[in-house]
């Protein structure tokens, strides 16, 4: 069985990546995201196409962005005026994909007190999305329209760098899909050209040790589950 250090310190940061929902005000030099990017733009894309771009938005711009989202957000009649671009979940849900999204929910709210019938707490822990958790940094990643699925795959593989560099620094992320619903608001707050679509959000800076929220640990299937070995 191999074990080296640096298996061990690319396991850990693998391993000890989780989707922090509260943050620190302490800022992230620009030169650690730099760096962080640099790496993870070391990930695979079919033909080398590199189909990612990202904002980086921090101080006023970033509440600039926030506040802009979260007015949206908070007015029921505006906010039912926004949708996706595109498809994250399925439109339709059935085991065990429904039974593993209904218990994370409800691990979270229950660690934060909230009840099912607290419809408007969970609607306030939902909106704290749009705020990036608080988090110095958010992150918005977008594709131009004329790529197709494959491009998307190479995507989900930047985003996963980006994360796993995180935590080799002592950082911490959260990626959020919340924020496609308001695509439109985000390209007018971002000057984007309309080629350009909103893949998502990323909240990154240093985990809060004492929100209850950052103690979540979600589950996951042993290989067991899902691997099957042949031969």
């Amino acid at each position: 069985m191999i074990d080296t250090p640096q298996q061990q310190a690319v396991d850990a940061a693998i391993t000890s990546r989780r989707s922090i929902r509260a943050f620190l005000p302490t800022p992230v030099a620009r030169e650690d995201i730099e760096a962080i990017l640099d790496v993870a733009a070391r990930a695979p894309s079919g033909t080398n196409t590199q189909p990612w771009r990202v904002y980086v938005l921090t101080g006023e711009r970033k509440t600039q962005l926030s506040d802009a989202v979260l007015a949206a957000y908070m007015d029921p009649q505006e906010a039912a005026r926004h949708t996706e671009e595109y498809h994250y979940y399925p439109r339709e849900w059935k085991s065990p994909f429904l039974d593993r999204r209904r218990k994370v929910g409800w691990d979270l709210y229950a660690l934060l007190g909230l009840t099912r019938d607290n419809k408007a707490g969970m609607a306030a822990q939902h909106g704290r999305n749009y705020a990036f958790f608080d988090a110095p940094v958010g992150l918005v990643f977008t594709i131009d329209r004329v790529m197709e699925q494959g491009s998307w795959l190479d995507y989900g593989m930047f985003l996963q760098n980006i994360m796993v560099a995180a935590r080799g620094r002592g950082l911490d992320t959260c990626p959020q899909a919340a924020f496609t619903q308001f695509h439109r608001i985000i390209a007018e707050q971002l000057q984007l050209p309309p080629n350009e679509m909103v893949v998502c959000g990323m909240a990154l800076g240093f985990a809060d040790p004492e929100k209850i929220e950052n103690t979540l640990i979600t589950a996951r299937e042993p290989v067991s589950a899902f691997a099957c070995f042949l031969g």
